[in-house]
């Protein structure tokens, strides 16, 4: 199995948890305007309610941390690196990923296995509220999302050493992005001309590159 088949096992399993999750915030909705109906219209709030609606964003937050990682989502100060032609980039990323990624995400895999562990343990239930719900299933999400977060991070220093290599960056999967929504509404509209669509279109993905961290001079000079 070469490199790319690694990142490519390793995103695809990313992709699947992220998007398995995703639907997380159906429930989420639906516990929230479940209690909004109860609290406001029948006078009969649930105790435990914001502690569960804690837990349900926490784990959506946390199980979704290694599909971000593989979409190039999350945010970092790009005023230098967008001007990086590819290898620098991955220079950068790889020290990046050594000295700060790789210690933290062992760290919160540690700290949060003790924490699950000693929650299991005594069976421990939360206190914010009356009538806590047990937390011990929720404080388990902690070491097993470091675990699919570092699994991607491995993946994206082989994709850095990749890129030093060959000076290109390995594609990433694709996925439906905000700009696709742009398009499809663009499309669809009848008060905008093909002119402007495309001028408008234009800038948006000249947005999206520059947010994706993609070079600025690779751009200029493809």
């Amino acid at each position: 199995m070469n490199a790319l088949n690694v990142i490519r096992i390793t995103d695809l399993f990313s992709y699947w948890v992220g998007k398995a999750f995703a639907w997380l915030i159906l429930a989420l909705t639906f516990v929230v305007s479940i209690e909004v109906f109860k609290r406001y219209i029948l006078n009969a709030p649930t105790a435990w309610i914001f502690d569960f609606n804690n837990m349900l964003y926490g784990t959506l937050f946390m199980m979704c941390g290694a599909y971000t990682l593989a979409a190039g989502g999350h945010v970092r100060a790009d005023f230098v690196y967008i001007y990086m032609k590819p290898r620098g980039q991955a220079a950068l990323d790889l020290a990046l990923y050594l000295l700060f990624f790789l210690p933290g995400i062992l760290g919160l895999i540690y700290a949060g296995y003790d924490y699950a562990s000693i929650s299991w343990r005594i069976h421990e239930t939360s206190t914010v509220t009356a009538e806590g719900p047990p937390v011990y299933p929720f404080k388990t999400v902690i070491p097993v999302a470091g675990i699919l977060v570092m699994l991607q991070g491995l993946a994206e220093i082989v994709r850095c050493v990749v890129c030093l290599k060959t000076g290109q960056w390995p594609a990433r999967l694709e996925d439906v992005e905000e700009i696709d929504v742009i398009q499809t509404q663009l499309g669809h509209s009848e008060y905008v001309d093909e002119e402007s669509r495309r001028i408008a279109m234009e800038g948006a993905h000249a947005i999206d590159d520059a947010a994706r961290h993609r070079s600025a001079v690779e751009h200029k000079n493809p």
